[in-house]
This record gives C-alpha cells, structure tokens and sequence, in this order.
C-alpha cells in the first residue's frame, strides 16, 4: 500500500488536512459576509432598562416656551416629537399636529388654576422648532412647516438627520422624512396612510427646498397592510436603517407590525436608492415583510424607536393591549432585522396632574434623542393627549390646561440583561 494511500484506497492524511483547511477558509469567508453584530468591539448583548428618572430640564423648557403669554404665534403645544442636532450646534425639534397663538396665565374660563388656550387657537398639521446650542428654545419656524399635499391630505414629520447634499458634496442639508395621510372613517379616525417622503431643509436657514416621494401606499388596496417608513432612523456603517409600521389603526389588532428599508448613507431622497426587507433579502420592490409582530402581545405603537447601544439594536415602544396607554416596554436584537427579543418589563413614566381626571390621559410615542443622550443614559420623549372618543371633546380639554398636549422627557439607562 503507497504511503499516499489510505486504507481501501481511500484519501491519504494529507489530502483530508486540504480539506478540512479549504473548509475552514470557506467559513471564515461565509462569517466575514454575515451582518457586523459588533460597534466599537463591543459585542451584542441582551439589553434592558435598568433604571430610568423623569428628565425635569427638557420638560421645563418646552413648559416654558410653551407658557410664554407675550408671544402671540408660536408653538403652544404639539406631538410626533422628534430631534436632529445641525451642524452649528442648534437642534432642530420637529412636531405633528401643533396649537399655535398665544396662550393666557390662569386661571382658565372654569376657575382652574391652569395656562389656558382659546378654542379658537389655531392648530397646524406640523411645526418646527429650533433650539440654540445652550438648550433654550429661540423660535417656531414659519407652520406648517410642510404645505398639505392635495386636499384632505397633510404631511407629518418623523425622522431627520443631517447628510451631505449629494455623496461626496461638502455642503449639507437635513433630510426629514414625512408621512402623507388623508382624511379617514371609522378605525382611520387619525387619517388613512397614503406614502413617505423626504423633504430637504437648506442650512443654516431651514428653508424647505423641496419634497420626493419615496414609497407610494395607495395601490395597496388593504389600508392594514400600508406601510410608513421614518419612525426612527439608525446608521450602522455604510447604510442608514429606516423603521416603519403598519400603524395598527384596525380595532382588533392590539399591536402593530413594525418593518425596516435600508438606504445608502447620504441617498434618503433618492427613491431607487430605496431597499426594503422581505424576510429573506433588501428588494426595490416586492411585498416588505415585518421584522416584529405578531398583531397580539408583540408589536409595536404607530410610533416607536430604534437606536444602536454598542453592538445591539433596542426599540422602544409602548406596549401592547391596554397597558399602551401608559407604559413604555423594549425589544433589543443584534439586527435591524432581528430576531427581536421582548417584550422586556416596562415602565410608567409620569403623567401631567389634572385632578379627579388623571385617569383620562394617556402617554404615546416614545422617541430617542441621541443629540441629548450621553453619560451611559438615553433620553426620551412620549407625547400626552386627552383620551376621547370625540376630538372636539378632546381639543377643549387641551386647550383648557395646555400642559396636557406637550412632550414630556426621561432618562432612561441600559444594562445588560440577565
């Protein structure tokens, strides 16, 4: 028998050594093209808050800005908030449905010791607000901040962020994304989801030069499967995440479906440039499948948030079923994609004081704002409402304590979950 032989003619020990080396080169390669779990060194770890504090100074600066009797036609109250730091310092906050008008001390018409607004005040579908390098509140942009699309329709801001004009253009503008709603009936009573755009703001003046459509609803005939993308955005590498939902206005789904499209960093307002999940790969078209959710107990609000803690994903959100209405709970996964963990053991956060009638308000929206965050803590906002079923029911009690439609901020810190 050769010495390059095996028994029964079979491979000789070299020959297996080769194999098993080629084996080993073909994983490693296979390991180097698999999603990067890692930022920093820092490898993905289950997380969960640990501990949180309501954030007294950014609540106290939209109260008093808000508060201020002398101005006559800015921001008085407003929700959707969300935040971009520009490049001179100054943050960008950026509102849904907005009251503006002036606002008057108390006490309000039925002798309650509230700021109070008149029913006339008007209200705008978005605002802007810019805040100086300091954290004072200076001034509203002229609102709405993005004209209405068609009748009947309007555009609400979520997420922004700065990026260069075009790849590799020194000159930059912040992109907002935008979705696009038409009125509604029945469970749509908060308007039908018709597309998401992206605006583009000029810096240092914040002038709106122009708007693009990049994902059109309106051929999908079944409104539950409309998806909005531009909650939260998350850049890792060279891609910038994109989170959106399905909104879960259908009365028998408790929670909704959240979904993610990738986009090259820098291309938000190019609608090829465009990549959307459908379980198994980025597709430019094709049916989106959800990252999270399964219409019950897992699932996210129509509004909710991403951000990237060392090596993992965490998405905030309140929580399903009635809980929602006051409780903000969190996943974490080591993708965009998942698979999503949680939900994790939620927490409370305060609720502005109104009396016997505490119990009629609610906390939604929860949002990051990494521009504020540091120190190991993140901080978070969630909007406030009145709950009723009528909206001019609605729209009287806010106007009467306006402290009851403004945001309200946390401070939340992470650990590692056991």
């Amino acid at each position: 028998m050769s010495a390059d032989q095996g028994p029964r003619g079979g491979p000789s020990a070299r020959r297996i050594w080769i194999v098993l080396l080629l084996a080993l080169a073909c994983a490693a390669v296979l390991l180097t093209a698999l999603p990067d779990d890692r930022e920093g060194g820092d490898a993905c770890q289950a997380r969960t808050v640990s501990s949180w504090t309501a954030d007294d100074k950014v609540t106290g600066a939209f109260a008093r800005y808000g508060d201020d009797t002398a101005r006559a036609d800015d921001w008085t109250g407003g929700d959707g908030t969300h935040s971009v730091r520009l490049p001179d310092g100054r943050l960008l906050w950026l509102f849904s449905d907005t009251f503006l008008g002036q606002v008057h001390a108390p006490p309000n018409p039925v002798g309650q010791p509230h700021t109070w607004r008149d029913a006339t005040a008007p209200m705008v579908r978005n605002s802007g607000v810019v805040m100086s390098r300091s954290g004072t509140l200076e001034r509203t942009l002229p609102a709405p901040l993005f004209a209405d699309p068609a009748p009947q329709q309007w555009r609400w801001p979520v997420a922004a962020k700065v990026e260069p004009r075009s790849p590799g253009s020194s000159e930059d503008v912040v992109r907002v994304l935008l979705w696009t709603r038409a009125n509604g009936t029945g469970p749509w009573i908060y308007g039908v989801p018709t597309a998401t755009e992206v605006a583009t703001l000029s810096l240092p003046d914040l002038r709106v030069e122009g708007i693009v459509k990049v994902s059109d609803q309106q051929s999908v005939r079944d409104l539950d499967k409309r998806v909005l993308y531009g909650t939260t955005t998350v850049d890792d590498g060279d891609w910038t995440y994109v989170f959106g939902g399905n909104d879960g206005k259908a009365v028998s789904r408790p929670a909704s479906h959240a979904y993610v499209a990738r986009v090259p960093k820098g291309r938000l307002a190019e609608p090829g440039a465009w990549r959307y999940w459908d379980g198994g790969d980025w597709t430019e078209s094709g049916k989106p499948r959800a990252v999270l959710g399964d219409g019950e107990r897992k699932g996210v609000g129509s509004a909710f948030t991403v951000g990237r803690v060392k090596g993992t994903y965490v998405l905030f959100t309140m929580a399903a079923g009635t809980e929602g209405l006051t409780n903000v709970t969190s996943y974490w996964a080591c993708s965009p994609t998942g698979p999503w963990h949680g939900p994790a053991k939620g927490f409370a956060p305060p609720l502005p004081k109104d009396g016997a009638a505490d119990q009629d308000t609610a906390a939604y929206n929860p949002q990051a704002h990494p521009a504020l965050s540091g120190n190991g803590r993140l901080l978070l906002s969630y909007d406030v409402n009145w709950l009723d079923a009528a909206p001019a029911s609605a729209a009287a009690n806010v106007s009467r304590n306006v402290s009851l439609y403004r945001p309200r901020f946390v401070s939340v810190r992470l650990a590692t979950a056991q």
